[in-house]
């Protein structure tokens, strides 16, 4: 009888898809989602050692302009485009390799915040390979959905990102 690794009862880990990513030989930049922030890391493998290279997560977009009135949102389609916009700018301004999007034991699902995580990514000017269709619709990603009109406020933000990088 084969006993199951810990982190793979957890549902933290799985193996198979871990081993194909290792297997490329290419940087990743790893995404998750807790209950109140979007994290991402840009992660280096060298024989299975990972090595974080830089990571942000949405906390970091108050530095941006992000209003507090909005602090609750920080896990939203916005803050998600915004922080892969964000680590975008931060990869392209190292010099660093274009990587693979790795979210782990996330479920992948059309138009939700991993793909605005992604679309963010390609308009910072990394390349990654998605389908059009996948993304949130424009008006979502720039946050005209939420309680309060947040487009204006979007705009002055990705602005910001992209002059301080």
């Amino acid at each position: 009888m084969k006993t199951l690794k810990r982190r793979r009862k957890e549902s933290k880990t799985n193996y198979h898809k871990r081993l194909k990513l290792l297997k490329g030989g290419l940087p990743r930049v790893v995404f998750r989602k807790t209950n109140k922030y979007v994290i991402a890391q840009y992660v280096e493998s060298k024989e299975a050692q990972d090595r974080i290279r830089m990571g942000i997560t949405s906390k970091q977009l108050f530095r941006y302009g992000w209003p507090l009135e909005f602090k609750g949102s920080l896990k939203s389609i916005p803050a998600s485009y915004l922080s892969g916009f964000l680590i975008g700018n931060k990869i392209i301004k190292n010099n660093l390799q274009d990587p693979i999007v790795d979210f782990g034991m996330i479920r992948v699902l059309n138009k939700t915040k991993v793909y605005a995580f992604i679309k963010g990514m390609m308009d910072s000017g990394i390349k990654i390979k998605c389908k059009e269709e996948c993304f949130p619709d424009e008006e979502r990603i720039r946050g005209k959905n939420m309680k309060k009109d947040f487009s204006k406020m979007f705009d002055e933000i990705k602005s910001k990102i992209e002059k301080d990088g």
